[in-house]
């Protein structure tokens, strides 16, 4: 390996020197789920990633850099696909970009544990005729089962295909892996073209299929008319689309598609797509039987052995719950300490900045500095380290593989509502945000079942809800409740999903469930540096998001707090009796100013409408605030909190605060309906992009919305009724 490497790097130092400026290498990294393809792009990259999305298309889109001597590897992370025939949006994508962008390299990351099936993807790279350098990744996990690879022997059979055996886990293979990618890249090692046989009576059909569409080439570029003709037998509609846009003969290319199908259904009794299909299977079997023997007889893994009792029918799902409860517990007693430290922080930095002014200033430009950007965003900022422990839990389910089985353990459930296991893919990541969770929903390949999934995605609880979990249970509930709260909380938007989805397929959504088919990946011990950079990302986003949402609304809800303000006495108050009690109303009067805002007025205005919900006017204001994100409602509570300290009063902490105006019950009913309710500004900008409509946005918002009202009513009255709203 290590003589590989080496000529890999010499060539590429070769193609350096022929030119003075450093060249720049496009390369796509393409794969199954679950083939480490993810782990590989961090690892090329390092820190240099950005992150946007596809064009035309809400899909996220990674990119990195890395260099190789001088040449510079534009990297592009492309969604995980198990085939380039586009039925979902993620292999919709892969393929477009594959096609349209043709990159320089595309690197097929293939799990070398199941070498045969990852195979099938490399074979229609094959078919594309684009440079390729194939990474065996989890080639420890390969060597563990008794299995040896002769790479050269297949990379013989692949057309001299670069093959570099990797372990992501572990940074193994990473250096001759980029050596390689720079190699092939520059063209210091060529690749030939291998001719996929798909049998003659298939290739004389694709053969007269390329004749027809030679003449129409240059319209096609850059697909040749061999591959173009290849997706017309397979009746792939993006292709047939394809044709009829571009070629002058679209009807009698299309009319010629049609016959060859036709004939080959006839003559063989089976739809060209499988019989492809089939032969594709058969090629990466060809070639696995050719390249790879196995030195002991199989036997069970640690990986079955572990799901034996992972994905046991009654413990699987005590296993979850138990696991989303330590979850849930470290995010609260690791995050108590760190958390107390911000607050002190941020209470430091509020004293520091109004200290700028004298004692009992009314300055504006103080009252927004202190009240309203310290008060609000480090209000939730204090939340951060909560938000980095949740997501970095959730980080190491997802890399140990667990996160699959946790589909697979959902999958029953899920068919009693008409959705099945992949659909619980999104709703896991809608513990993280609820908007990579809509987007993910393109790995569903029947619309009914996108729709469903999307439209209950709100109803997990999001990092965003966290904050006001954290703040509302740590107010109003001892330590050892704190946690068993939160997880009832996610528990109960689990539920009130399942609910919801079920109507949902009864009624507008009618239709059988898809039949759920994936692959349960090994078990592997998540790195640290892995584990990091997906909580590290996530802990930017919500960064970010203080820094700009949050920044910007807090601001917005300062000023409709502040203003307009309250005449500086009242007239029909007698003068002889304003000295008695000028004491009380010092302390009243910012309570009286925020009351007299436009922000107390709209609060006061809906508070009829709330009031059986057992919210008063300042909660609603931070309800109002909460539709753009929804940490503004604790954000909006520091303001309020803040700004009804007199000058010359010391602020108590917002818990005290709250515990001193609210009971625990009005705390439940509050947690109930930022949970169940009111969908924010993001959330309704992606579902309408992902649905194509705004009739489901706004089905979405408008019945999410009434749910939640319904739902606290009747909580916060019953408890009532029980006698459980004492303070």
């Amino acid at each position: 390996m290590g003589e590989g490497r080496e000529s890999f790097a010499v060539a590429g130092q070769r193609a350096d020197r022929r030119s003075d400026a450093p060249r720049r290498v496009r390369v796509a990294l393409a794969g199954n789920p679950n083939s480490g393809k993810t782990t590989l792009f961090n690892l090329l990259t390092g820190s240099r990633q950005h992150v946007g999305n596809y064009p035309g298309v809400t899909v996220e889109k990674k990119e990195g850099v890395r260099r190789v001597g001088g040449v510079r590897l534009d990297i592009v992370d492309l969604p995980g696909t198990y085939s380039l025939t586009a039925r979902s949006t993620d292999e919709l994508v892969a393929r477009r970009f594959l096609i349209d962008e043709h990159p320089d390299v595309v690197v097929c990351v293939a799990d070398a544990s199941n070498l045969e099936r990852n195979l099938y993807l490399t074979v229609q790279l094959l078919e594309l005729d684009l440079p390729l350098v194939l990474a065996l990744n989890m080639s420890d996990v390969a060597a563990a089962r008794g299995q040896v690879i002769d790479r050269e022997n297949l990379s013989r059979l692949l057309g001299g295909v670069p093959i570099i055996p990797t372990v992501g886990n572990r940074g193994v293979g990473i250096e001759a892996l980029a050596d390689a990618i720079a190699a092939v890249g520059t063209g210091a090692h060529p690749i030939r073209h291998v001719p996929v046989s798909y049998g003659a009576e298939v290739d004389e059909e694709i053969a007269k299929l390329s004749a027809l569409l030679e003449p129409q080439g240059a319209r096609l570029a850059p697909r040749g008319p061999p591959w173009v003709a290849l997706k017309l037998l397979e009746a792939d509609p993006a292709i047939r689309d394809l044709v009829r846009t571009r070629c002058a003969e679209a009807e009698t290319i299309l009319a010629g598609a049609d016959a060859a199908g036709a004939h080959l259904r006839t003559l063989l009794g089976d739809e060209p797509e499988i019989l492809i299909a089939d032969l594709r299977y058969g090629f990466a079997a060809g070639a696995f039987r050719e390249t790879v023997r196995c030195t002991r007889e199989s036997r069970r893994t640690r990986s079955d052995q572990i799901d034996a009792i992972i994905t046991h029918p009654v413990l699987s799902l005590l296993i979850f719950f138990g696991l989303m409860y330590l979850v849930f517990l470290a995010t609260f007693r690791l995050g108590a300490y760190p958390k107390d430290g911000l607050h002190h922080l941020f209470h430091y930095l509020a004293q520091a900045a109004g200290g700028l002014w004298p004692l009992g200033s009314t300055s504006t430009l103080r009252s927004l500095l202190v009240d309203g950007v310290i008060g609000g965003v480090g209000g939730v900022l204090e939340f951060l380290p909560n938000i980095l422990i949740l997501f970095l839990g959730i980080a190491v389910l997802e890399d140990s593989g667990y996160m699959a089985r946790a589909a697979f353990i959902m999958d029953r459930w899920m068919h009693k509502i008409g959705l099945h296991g992949k659909s619980f893919i999104p709703m896991l990541i809608g513990f993280g945000c609820t908007v990579p969770a809509v987007m993910a929903t393109r790995v569903l390949e029947s619309r009914r079942d996108r729709l469903t999934t999307m439209l209950i995605l709100p109803l997990m609880s999001c990092g965003a809800r966290l904050p006001i979990y954290t703040l509302l249970a740590g107010a109003f509930f001892p330590v050892q409740w704190q946690a068993p709260v939160m997880w009832t909380m996610y528990l109960v938007g689990i539920v009130m999903a399942v609910v919801v989805a079920k109507v949902l397929r009864v009624t507008v959504l009618r239709g059988d469930a898809e039949p759920f088919v994936m692959e349960l990946p090994p078990y592997r011990a998540p790195t640290v540096r892995g584990a990091l950079i997906h909580m590290g990302y996530r802990a930017w986003a919500y960064l970010r998001k203080a820094g700009t949402i949050i920044l910007g609304v807090s601001v917005c809800l300062w000023a409709l707090t502040s203003y307009p303000k309250p005449p500086a006495s009242d007239p029909t108050e007698p003068a002889a009796a304003a000295p008695q009690r000028a004491g009380p109303v010092q302390t009243a009067r910012p309570a009286a100013a925020i009351e007299y805002s436009a922000a107390g007025r709209i609060g006061k205005a809906i508070e009829p409408a709330t009031r059986p919900l057992g919210f008063d006017w300042r909660v609603n204001t931070a309800l109002l605030g909460a539709v753009a994100a929804k940490e503004v409602f604790v954000a909006q509570m520091g303001v309020v909190h803040s700004m009804e300290a007199t000058q010359d009063q010391e602020p108590e902490p917002l818990e005290a605060a709250l515990r001193r105006n609210y009971t625990p019950l009005q705390a439940v009913a509050i947690m109930l309906f930022c949970l169940l309710g009111l969908p924010c500004v993001a959330t309704v900008g992606v579902v309408r992009a992902e649905s194509g409509s705004w009739g489901w946005t706004l089905l979405q918002w408008g019945g999410l919305t009434a749910l939640a009202y319904v739902a606290t009513v009747m909580v916060y009255q019953t408890g009532l009724a029980l006698g459980l709203g004492a303070g």
